[in-house]
């Protein structure tokens, strides 16, 4: 079955509850995503990557994964 961006946006939301998150994409299966969080200061693209990859739940994981691909950019807010 098919993820929709606001299914996305949620399990994102459940973990980074205070951020500012924007998911686009509508074909079931490619996504692309900002996450703009105050806990990701100090730390690098990667850590902040890895966390955002973790609320997704295993969403992404191998063959089974019902999400084909994430662009993903998070930072920091300004």
């Amino acid at each position: 079955m098919p993820i929709t961006a606001h299914e996305i946006e949620a399990l994102i939301r459940a973990e980074f509850p205070d951020a500012k998150i924007t998911v686009q994409g509508d074909d079931g299966a490619h996504f692309a995503a900002e996450v703009v969080d105050a806990s990701f200061a100090g730390k690098n693209r990667v850590q902040q990557q890895r966390a955002v990859y973790a609320a997704l739940k295993g969403k992404m994981d191998g063959s089974n994964g019902e999400l084909h691909a994430l662009a993903l950019t998070t930072r920091a807010p300004d």
